[in-house]
This record gives C-alpha cells, sequence and structure tokens, in this order.
C-alpha cells in the first residue's frame, strides 16, 4: 500500500476526530480531492472519526458511514466550474469556495483533534491559520501545489501584487505546525525559499490511485491508432505542462522521421486544448478522448506503449504530477519532458522501466526518444 496512507501524522488513541479539507471530489475529476477521499477512508478504518469537506459540479450532500472501527462524513457544496477566462475572476472564485469550505468545516474543525488541508483550492492558508484559536486541533498543510508560485510562475513579467501575497503566504506558512510534501523537490522549495525548518516537513508521497491486477480489461486502443506505437498522455495536462518541446518533437517526428508514434491525449485542461489547436494545426495525427472513470484508469494506462509526462522548468518543485505513480505502476515504458530537478526523473529513473528524459527545449531529443521507443516496440 501506498506510503501515503502508511504515514499518518494523527493516532487513533489521541486524535480521534480529524477534518480534511480538499477540492473535487470523486467522481468530479481532481487528483487531490481523489487522493485525499482515500485518505479519509484510510484513516476511518484505523479507527478515526474523519469529516471530509470538498466540492462537487453537480449536487450537495452529506453522507455518513462506517468504516471498520471508526467514520466517514463527506460534506460536499454544489460549486460551479473554475472560471478560467481572467485571474480576477479566477481569485474571486476561490474566495468564495474557500469562505463556503470553511463555514462547512467550522462545526467539525472546532471539535477535531487534527485538521488536515491542501494546497487545493489555494489560499485556504489564509484563512485556516488566522482563525485556529477558534479551534484546538493542529493543522497539518498537505501542500501538494504551491499558490501563489504557482501564479507567478505561469506570469510573463513579474507582479508586484502576487510578490505581496507571496510574502504573506509564507508569513502564514511559517505558523503551521506540520507540512507533509509530495517530493524532495517540494521539499527543497518549502525549506531553502519559505523558510520552513525541515524538522516541520515530512515526505509522504501520494503512490498510485489503482492496483495493476493480471486479467484486469485493457481499455481497447482507438481505431485511428492502429498498429502504431502508442504515446498515452492521461490527466491534467494544464498550465504547469510543457507543450512548446513536445509539440515540435512530436512534429520533427512524423515530418523528418519515421512517423511511427501516434499520441493519445486522454486530458482534460489549457495545455491539453493547445496541443489538440496546434497539433491540428499542424495536420499530424493523434487521438483525443476524455479522461476515464478511476474504476476503468488501471485499464487505460495498461493500453498504450508508453506514457508521456510534461512539465515545465519554471514549476519543478512547485508541481508534482501525481499521475507518474499509475504510470510507473502500469510498468510501461516513460518519456519525460522536464528537468532533472524533478522528483519525476527521480522516481523514474528508480523504476527500473525503459525512461527517456528530453530537457525542456530540446525538441530533437524527443524526436529521437520517440525512434526508440518505436525501435523498442518493433523489436519486441
Amino acid at each position: 500500500m501506498s506510503a501515503l496512507f502508511e504515514q499518518s501524522p494523527f493516532d487513533p488513541a489521541t486524535d480521534r476526530r480529524i477534518v480534511i479539507v480538499a477540492d473535487w471530489l470523486p467522481p468530479d475529476f481532481g487528483a487531490v480531492g481523489q487522493y485525499m477521499q482515500m485518505r479519509a477512508q484510510s484513516l476511518a478504518e484505523r479507527g478515526h472519526d474523519v469529516t471530509l469537506v470538498g466540492l462537487s459540479a453537480t449536487a450537495g450532500s452529506t453522507v455518513r458511514e462506517q468504516h471498520g472501527t471508526g467514520s466517514l462524513t463527506e460534506i460536499r457544496l454544489r460549486t460551479s466550474p473554475v472560471p478560467r477566462g481572467s485571474l480576477a475572476a479566477r481569485l474571486l472564485w476561490t474566495i468564495q469556495t474557500n469562505l463556503r469550505l470553511v463555514w462547512a468545516a467550522l462545526g467539525p474543525m472546532r471539535a477535531a483533534d487534527g485538521i488536515l488541508f491542501t494546497g487545493s483550492p489555494p489560499f485556504l492558508i489564509h484563512l485556516l491559520v488566522p482563525l485556529r484559536l477558534l479551534w484546538r486541533g493542529r493543522l497539518v498543510y498537505r501542500i501538494t501545489d504551491f499558490h501563489p508560485e504557482c501564479l507567478i510562475a505561469a506570469q510573463d513579467r513579474p507582479s508586484r501584487m502576487l510578490g505581496a501575497l507571496q510574502a504573506l503566504t509564507n508569513f502564514w506558512r511559517r505558523r503551521v505546525g506540520r507540512f507533509e510534501v509530495l517530493g524532495e523537490d517540494q521539499m527543497r522549495r518549502l525549506h531553502d525559499e519559505a523558510g520552513i525548518p525541515a524538522d516541520r516537513i515530512t515526505l509522504v508521497r501520494d503512490g498510485s490511485p489503482v492496483a495493476f491486477t493480471e486479467g484486469e480489461p485493457v481499455e481497447p486502443l482507438p481505431a485511428e491508432l492502429g498498429d502504431a506505437c502508442v504515446l498515452l498522455y492521461s490527466g491534467n495536462y494544464g498550465i504547469a505542462h510543457e507543450v512548446d518541446t513536445f509539440v515540435e518533437g512530436y512534429r520533427l517526428h512524423h515530418q523528418s522521421g519515421s512517423g511511427r508514434v501516434r499520441l493519445w491525449l486522454s486530458a482534460t485542461g489549457a495545455g491539453a486544448e493547445e496541443v489538440v489547436a496546434r497539433l491540428s494545426a499542424l495536420n499530424l495525427p493523434f487521438h483525443r478522448s476524455r479522461p476515464v472513470p478511476l474504476e476503468r484508469l488501471a485499464g487505460l494506462l495498461k493500453a498504450p506503449d508508453a506514457h508521456l509526462v510534461v512539465l515545465k522548468d519554471a514549476f519543478v518543485g512547485f508541481v508534482m504530477p501525481s499521475k507518474i505513480y499509475a504510470c510507473l505502476g502500469s510498468q510501461k515504458p516513460l518519456v519525460f519532458v522536464g528537468s532533472a530537478q524533478s522528483d519525476v526523473d527521480l522516481l523514474a529513473r528508480g523504476s527500473g522501466l525503459p525512461y527517456w528524459r528530453i530537457s525542456c527545449g530540446d525538441a530533437r531529443g524527443l524526436a529521437a526518444a520517440l525512434e526508440a521507443l518505436a525501435d523498442r516496440k518493433a523489436a519486441s
């Protein structure tokens, strides 16, 4: 079982009541909510009474279930999707959503022995830390994505407002008693740049959200991919994920190379839309589909010849692509466009699987990796 479930900052003997605040809960698509639901179930099975507060795109609800010697209460708040059109609209949505989450969780938090919150939705820290005198439970911050650092990394030029917000965020971070990080790269960022003492930071990796078993159904390959060597990108493809190097390398592979590798894009997000638009404009072959439900994820990840992971250099240590764990669990080769400083590279190199890392900007390197991947399939 994943280290996510093996390591817990809470002891059932002294920390009976736990509250977890997250974002989109399954079946809505969101890696953070997915992992926090699994975390909540595991804590309940260990004997905790857990309240999980999150978001739903369809309907609000409150459901309580017994799990072993503990219990799990899920509180879902019906919420509109995140507006992507402007930064101001997104910040307003975040403020309103965070206020609703804290209000819904306020009663359970006042009675809780421990409170676990994440980096998604962003900026919950600006409410939970200043209000910590309202409850006795200790705060644990699972810093999934760094905000406002991700906003800053996405900007073309420095912003005084975001710089001031970062300074305020670090002020509140230094007043949190315990952090969980997803990787060594995040640990370095939190310690070196935010000034958090190392003894308050624990590395707790996500792990794969699905188990791979013999004989499980495998998703059929889309017909238009034919007999090609199939490279799958699955999940979220957002602003943190590299586009330029992949598109140019893929173009070189098809227009100057053998063109044996074809992309299967089972993804959502701004990056996915950009990849689709650019590949379509270049008249390059690919297949686009929606992400599959969690119960079909293992079958999807077993279907291709290899997996694609991408990450912009500016986001190393601020974002940890959690898909890496399930991709490695599928035992398929991996192509990574990103930095050697990312924990994606650390995990992939240690997996023993066929692996190619290409630096951002090295389109010819990606084209060469795609040729090597196709050669490997041809030889098998």
